[in-house]
Parts: C-alpha cells; structure tokens; sequence
C-alpha cells in the first residue's frame, strides 16, 4: 500500500525545502509546478490552448510562453487567472495521476504529492493525507520579498492570490511550522516520518 501525501503550503513558505527532505529520503515527489511547466511546453495540447486564449503577445522568440508576462496578466485578474487554469490544472491531474499510479505499481511505500495549490483546486481526495508547510503572514511576505525582488505591492497581489496560510493550516492533517531554523523545520520533518513508520532505519 502506497501512501500519498499531499504536500502543500504557500508561496515562500518552505514547502520546497520539505519537499527535498522527501526526496532526500528517497520518496518520490510529484511535482505539479515542474508538471505545469511541461504541460505548456511547445507542442504540447496545453500550450495551444494557452497560445489560443491569450494571444501571440504572451510568446517568447523561440516560441515558448513567456511566463512574466503571463504572469503578470493573470496574476492581477482572477477571471484571466481561472481561464489559464481551467486549461493547465485537467493536464497537471492527469499526469500526476498517472506517475502516482506508476509509484503504486513500483510498490513505494510513499510517494508526494507536491501540490501548491491542494486546497484551492480541491484536489486534497487524490492523496490519503495533507501536510501543510506554514509561515506567519509578515514572514512570507518578506520571504518572497527578498527571494523575488518584488516591491511589497507585487508581493502582496502574489500571495493574495492563494488560500491565506491559516486556512490551509486548518484544513490539513498535519502542520510543519517554518518560522524558525531549518533544524527546527528538520525535526518537524522526522517526526513525521516516524509518525508514518517512513523512517528509514
């Protein structure tokens, strides 16, 4: 039996940083962001579709999606922001549907589901679990801030673009709270894993 974990959190958060404890602990992670990247490549059914509703402007000159300015058309409209949804997310399901299937085939006793958007797109029923990575609201801004050399406004309109932290904090089975050192995060991280006998001996 495989056991799939949701993992999720917020921009800036940390949940990259779990999520490379998973790997480090040779569980494999699904990841819908490096999925989503794919889904849009050229070529792929997803990219015309994105191309279609967009318009030209949003291409690089080789022809790849520019994903700034993408980014800056739908981050900043919510009915822009669903349309790109509405064509990435079905694509993103299926593919980590079928690599969680391919897990289960391999006969992993656990494999991550590494999805930032868990709540928001109501996908929590494909993992048996949830894992939220948490930071206070003041920590993330400034976190992103500094990771993404954004003006406070551009920071916010991000992060105001996702469930708050302390939604997702309620509605997940388990909680990682990041706000203090990696050790502490760590330790976090293997209790856990203990908790679901995935430690490793």
């Amino acid at each position: 039996m495989t056991l799939a974990i949701g993992l999720t959190g917020g921009i800036a958060s940390g949940k990259s940083t779990v999520s490379n404890m998973f790997k480090e602990a040779n569980i494999p992670v699904i990841d819908a962001d490096v999925i989503a990247k794919q889904v849009v490549e050229a070529g792929e059914p997803a990219y015309h579709l994105v191309v279609e509703t967009f318009g030209p402007n949003i291409l690089k000159d080789d022809g790849s999606i520019d994903r700034e300015k993408l980014g800056s058309i739908v981050f900043q409209n919510e009915t822009e922001r669903e349309k790109l949804n509405g064509i990435v997310h079905p694509a993103v399901r299926r593919e980590m549907l079928q690599q969680k299937e391919d897990a289960e085939k391999r006969n992993e006793p656990a494999v991550v589901l590494d999805i930032p958007l868990l709540f928001e797109s109501k996908l929590s029923h494909m993992a048996d679990l949830t894992v939220v990575v948490y930071v206070d609201p003041n920590v993330q801004l400034e976190r992103l801030m500094n990771r993404n050399q954004l003006t406070k406004q551009e920071a916010e309109w991000r992060i105001q673009s996702q469930l708050p932290l302390k939604d997702k904090k309620e509605k997940a089975d388990e909680v990682i709270d990041n706000n203090g050192s990696l050790q502490s995060t760590k330790k976090q991280f293997e209790d856990l894993m203990k908790k679901w006998n995935l430690a490793s001996e």
